[in-house]
Order: structure tokens, then sequence, then C-alpha cells
């Protein structure tokens, strides 16, 4: 399988561009264990597929993260973030998204999480709208994690997905009306160790999508539904270019028709928040929304102004959506989706029911009924939950304020007008050694739960996946880089952290017991978090530096051509 258009060119016309693809090697090498049924995957057919994609559009990912170096550089010397002046006739012309497909009409709640089949089968049932299953955030990338993964979607697509618990005897089977099924794959920044291309870890975005796509494009079609996806950590409309142009080679190399693909955008960089009209734009056949990825977008805050001192944030607890700035970016993605006719999803509330403990579970649910008014209440049209038990508590927020409608489309909110500097404000609070204390707990724990292979865990009665961890490690960052002072008067440093990191490894061992200490990971994650948070520059991203880890134990076979 090939295409003759190639890289950052869509039209086809750069000679150098054609060239240098026409050498792109086109098969792919597995270098990873065996894991269950990767054979039903991994076909030849398939591999061809995902080869052809990574040939075409791994080298425009990398320019793409180029672009984001290039960026990062511009800032460290002084450039402002603000809204693109090239851009402002697409802000200012009226345009619209191709229509919505009835069955994402509706998204009230959408449920998230792990692509295990227990999660999978549970999510589906959950009585959600929706259900993204996610290569991101809460899956650890091992490739018997991803391997389990296709193989429970392709059998979700199907309805064939079956588990039965070997712990607990409990069979597992879908609903005759499970949630419309939509899949985020990895970010653009992550690669797949597992599969190389002329040599070369192949991105681990086009491998999640390419396989998912390959097998269940048409089979969702012919179910009266379609492939739908959710985007993660856009930076800028250029890479909402680049994943639209790998919707259109996709759909044109199995025969479906341009606009089948519909995506969801993550709203969840600060750069993405000052592009949302392009985002839409760019994407606008294949566009079905934005969602306010609150988690991801705080550390991002963080991220793109590590080197202000003016922008150091209180402890994570107090950075809630109803800080200004916070405000600004959910309004604003309201505006913007009801103009172009997209739907606005909310974010999720970290509160989770709390099992043995009727007072503490009223509460953190009244937290979450609570957001999801003020989601309702804005004019969202739907919003995220992490569990179950949550669904029925968000659904309850926005029917009252629908009133038999599926989604608030007609709530435009002209009133919203929103600067950079509304959404540049930082969030107000303070910073307390608790507050330090915890983001050690739950980097370290979190972690150590993911070198394990699970990327989704429930902490002190909140759900924790890498966006949120995320916060952790690079809040401890930014304060020691910028040596802020707690409310006591203290400096944060490596010294001060060293001694909290000793007293939480201790807390730790006595809340999981002494043997799952020693036989857990928990030494690697500390290494870990220290480092990253101790390091001169702020790391990207946590999950490369684990990823590194997680590959590095596992026991490869030999390479085998596909």
């Amino acid at each position: 399988m090939s295409w003759s258009r190639q890289g950052s060119d869509p039209e086809g016309k750069d000679p150098n561009r054609v060239k240098s693809a026409t050498s792109t090697p086109t098969k792919l090498t597995i270098v990873a264990p065996e894991a269950p049924g990767q054979d039903q995957i991994l076909s030849p057919e398939a591999l061809s597929f995902v080869a052809a994609l990574a040939g075409r559009f791994r080298p425009r990912i990398e320019e793409a993260l180029a672009r984001r170096a290039a960026r990062r550089k511009r800032l460290a010397a002084g450039e402002p973030i603000d809204f693109l002046p090239e851009t402002e006739s697409v802000r200012r012309s009226d345009w619209r998204i191709a229509p919505t497909p009835p069955d994402l009409q509706k998204r009230i709640v959408e449920i998230t999480g792990p692509v295990d089949p227990k999660m999978v089968i549970n999510a589906l049932n959950s009585g959600a709208d929706c259900y993204m299953a996610d290569f991101e955030d809460s899956t650890t990338p091992t490739w018997a994690n991803l391997i389990e993964g296709q193989l429970a979607l392709r059998a979700a697509v199907r309805r064939t997905l079956a588990y039965d618990d070997p712990r607990s005897g409990k069979k597992y089977r879908l609903s005759k009306n499970p949630a419309v099924l939509l899949v985020r794959p990895r970010g653009l920044h992550l690669s797949e160790r597992h599969v190389l291309l002329g040599g070369a870890p192949i991105p681990g975005a086009l491998f999640d999508f390419g396989l998912y796509f390959f097998h269940n494009a048409r089979e969702l079609v012919s179910r009266g539904t379609g492939p739908y996806f959710y985007l993660p950590k856009l930076e800028s409309h250029l890479e909402a270019r680049l994943w639209n142009d790998v919707f259109l080679a996709a759909q044109e190399a199995v025969g479906l028709p341009v606009g089948t693909v519909k995506a969801t955008v993550l709203i969840e960089t600060l750069y993405a928040a000052f592009e949302m009209d392009e985002i839409l734009h760019e994407l606008r056949d294949h566009a079905a929304g934005l969602n306010c990825g609150r988690w991801d977008y705080i550390f991002s805050f963080i991220k793109a102004r590590r080197n202000d001192p003016a922008a150091v944030l209180p402890d994570r607890g107090q950075v809630t959506m109803e800080q200004p700035c916070m405000r600004a970016y959910a309004q604003l993605s309201i505006r913007v989706c009801h103009r172009r006719g997209a739907h606005a999803m909310g974010g999720m509330a970290a509160q989770i029911p709390i099992r043995g403990d009727a007072e503490a579970s009223e509460s953190a649910l009244a937290k979450v009924r609570a957001d999801k008014n003020r989601e309702a209440g804005d004019g969202h049209d739907g919003t995220w939950v992490a569990h179950p038990g949550l669904v029925s508590i968000a659904r309850e927020a926005f029917s009252s304020r629908l009133e038999g409608r599926p989604n608030q489309l007609d709530v435009p909110r002209d009133d919203v007008h929103v600067t950079s500097a509304d959404l540049l404000a930082v969030p107000k609070g303070t910073r307390t050694e608790e507050g330090l204390r915890q983001n050690v707990r739950v980097g370290i724990q979190y972690l150590e739960a993911w070198l394990r292979g699970t990327g989704c865990v429930p902490l002190y009665h909140l759900m924790e996946d890498a966006a949120t961890a995320e916060i952790s490690r690079a809040q401890v960052w930014q304060w020691i880089h910028h040596q802020a002072a707690l409310e006591d008067g203290r400096a944060v440093t490596p010294a001060l952290l060293e001694e909290i990191v000793a007293s939480e490894k201790r807390t730790i061992a006595g809340e999981v017991g002494p043997e799952r200490f020693r036989t857990g990971r928990f030494e690697e994650a500390t290494d870990l978090f220290v480092r990253l948070s101790t390091a001169p520059e702020l790391e990207e991203f946590l999950t490369l530096p684990a990823y590194e880890l997680i590959h590095a134990s596992e026991t490869t076979s030999p390479p085998r051509g596909a």
C-alpha cells in the first residue's frame, strides 16, 4: 500500500517530498515479547496499512515536535503567548463544521478509562452516552496492554467481547445498548518502540489509530456508527492539519468517504486554547467538538510558563475550575464550539465514590454535582466522568438544563469575550507543606502503578492518571526552580524535597504494607520522581522517561519482519 502525496505537502506538488517518500521503507519490524492474540491484530494487511501511515506521516510528526521545541525556545527568549495574527480571518469569518452523525448528537455523559476487557465492558455498560477508550493517559503502553486493548475494542465493535474474572468468577458481558465508542490514541510525542520502520520506532499515535481504524472502521459504518476519536495534547492548528491529513489518507485507503472519521479535540494545552477556532477549521470535515481537558491544561499552564516567576501556582487542589483563567478557558470553548456547530464537552471531576465511608463519599459526590451543574449552566453539551457511579449525577445536572434537548448548541454564549490576559491570569492561592507532600505521595504512587502496567489508579479518593500526576511532578519542579515560598515562609528546595520524600516513603510503605512496598517498583518510581522534580530543565512529559523504564523491563523476542 502506498500514497502518492507525502509529508507536509498536502497538494503533492513538492518533488523533493515525493522523492523522499518513495525511498521510505515499507515493512515494519516487530521487536516485542509475544502477546496473546497478537496475530489477530498484527495481520500482514494491518501492518501494511500502519507501515504506509508511518512512512508518510512520521516525518511530519517529527516536524511538529521540532516546531514545539522551537516555540519553547522563543518563549524562553520572551515571546508572548497570544492569539495568532496570521489566522485572524479564520476567527472572524463565518463557517461551520460538517454535520455531526446522529449517534454523536447526544453526548451528555461520556465515561473514560483504560482498554482492558473488564474496563471496556463496564464502561460500555455504564449507562453513559459515550465511552472514550483510552490508549493514552490511563493506559501504560506495555506491549501486552496495547495488544489486549486492540483485541478488546475489536471484539466490542462486533458485540462479542466477554470477560470472566479468574479471581472472583464473575462474568462480564456487553449489554444490548452499549455506549457509543470513541478511541483516544497516544499523543504525537510518544513513540512505539516495539514497532520499527527503517530501524526507527514509529509514532505511537499512528500505531494506535492505524490498527483500530483498519480493523474496525468499515465494521462500525456497517453498524450505523463510525470511527470516532479523541485527539490529545495538540498544541497548534498545524497539528490538527496533520491529523486531518491522516484521516483523509486512511479513509481513502479503505474506501470510505471523506468525513467518515469524526474527532473531538482535547483542549489540554495552553497553546491550543489560543487556537480553538483554527483547530476546528483544519478538521472541519472531521470535527465533532472540543473538550476541556482540564488536568493536562493545568500541567500545560505550568510547562508553558515554566520560566516565569510570576506564574508559580498554588497547591494543586486550589487550581479549580472556579479560577478566573480556568473559567475563561472553559467559556471560550463553548462560545467557539457553538458558533461553529461543534459540541463543547466539559472535563472530568477527579472525585470518585468512596466505599465504606458514606459521609466522605457524599462529600465527594457533592463536589462532582457542583462541578457538573456549573458546566451545564455554562452551556457545555456534555461532560466526562471516570466512574460508573457518577453517570447518574452528571446526567441529572445536565437534564435539568437540557429539558429534553440532546445538547446546548442553541446556546451561543455571545456574551463571552476572552482576552489573552484572561487566559494567562495566574491562579490565586497558597502553597503549603501538605500540598507539597500530596504531590510527592501521588507522584510516587502513580509512577509505581504506571511502571507495573496500570495507567489509571484511585489514590486518596481521587482518580489519578498521567495528566493529574503530571501536575504533581511539574508543580514540584516549578516550586523548586523558582525557590517558591510556602505559606510558613520556607523556600521549596531540593533539600526540603529530599526530607519530605523520605518521610512520605515511610507513609506510603505504611499504607500499602511492607511486603507490597518491597516487591513493587516504589524505589524506581521515587528515583524518577525526584530526578524529574530537581532536573535543571522541565521534562516535557513524565511518560517519556517512564516509558524507557518499562520498555527496558520487557523481555524482547528476536526481531520479526512484517
